[in-house]
């Protein structure tokens, strides 16, 4: 894995994408020290090997690990870490106690991300760190991220955001820092494959967490399976739809998926969209503050 100076002087970006990884590190340097909120997704892998050739050891970078994790993320999200050879502490965290969190209103992940925040405030005291850090990216900006809220009154501050680095730039980035995550599927936690309303449960996670690593060893990479109680709706995309074509690997589905507790298991003839539970948000005057 080559540092971020090796490959500044290797690589031929248009003028645009070269000034705002200047400005990513630019800010990063002017940092004192930071924490970085690290879950091994795209971004954050990505903040974290900047920041890491960048600040080196005064930088700090703290990974949840939880009941709601995707199974599999922690893992290689630890491995990562520990390659770069960053101060790394992993907390436990405990969604499951907050019956704000596990009612799932439509704000669900601001109370996620604000008990995270705050334990990350903590551990920035304790070990005398100014500045908290998050992934958040330009493209987040036209999402709908209840978190950011969260964010915004803990002081986090999202150096990918301010640089105005989209998440395909992040990934061309990442892809050319080698870094394992750059062709990685989003994998946001496993209350978002819950409708809102619906309340959070173990067996929830459990159910929708085992189904989702059972698929992927089926060779579909990029996919969810959305909990609808007794029903198991899976979003796979269109071109993988003809996996569910064959009689004997459709039953397999099938009986694995009952196996873990679903009654019914039901194919979205739509396909794979990231956050498809947010569309029963489009009639609501609900935008990330």
């Amino acid at each position: 894995m080559q540092s971020i100076k090796q490959y500044q002087e290797k690589a031929n970006h248009p003028k645009g994408l070269a000034a705002k990884v200047q400005k990513l590190m630019k800010q990063l340097a002017s940092l004192d020290s930071a924490l970085i909120a690290y879950s091994g997704g795209v971004d954050s892998t990505f903040l974290l090997k900047i920041g890491a050739d960048v600040l080196k050891d005064k930088l700090t970078a703290v990974t949840s690990h939880s009941e709601v994790t995707p199974p599999g993320d922690f893992e290689q999200a630890s491995a990562f870490a520990e390659s770069l050879g960053v101060k790394y502490i992993v907390i436990k965290t405990d969604e499951l106690a907050d019956a704000e969190f596990t009612a799932n209103p439509i704000d669900r992940c601001y109370h996620c991300k604000h008990k995270l925040f705050e334990k990350l405030s903590e551990i920035a005291r304790e070990h005398k760190i100014k500045w908290l850090l998050d992934g958040a990216n330009f493209d987040d900006l036209s999402d709908y991220r209840p978190g950011a809220r969260a964010a915004g009154e803990f002081g986090v501050i999202s150096p990918l955001k301010e640089a105005g680095l989209t998440k395909d730039e992040i990934r061309i980035l990442s892809k050319e820092l080698n870094l394992p995550t750059w062709d990685k599927p989003a994998s946001p936690c496993l209350a978002s494959r819950v409708p809102y309303g619906q309340v959070i449960t173990p067996e929830k996670l459990s159910r929708i967490g085992q189904s989702e690593e059972y698929l992927r060893t089926l060779g579909v990479r990029e996919l969810r399976v959305r909990d609808h109680d007794d029903v198991a709706r899976i979003e796979i995309p269109p071109e993988s739809i003809n996996l569910f074509l064959d009689e004997s690997i459709r039953e397999k589905i099938i009986d694995k998926l009952k196996s873990f507790g679903y009654k019914y298991v039901a194919l979205d003839l739509q396909g794979f969209r990231s956050g498809s539970l947010n569309e029963v948000l489009k009639n609501r005057s609900t935008r990330q503050e």
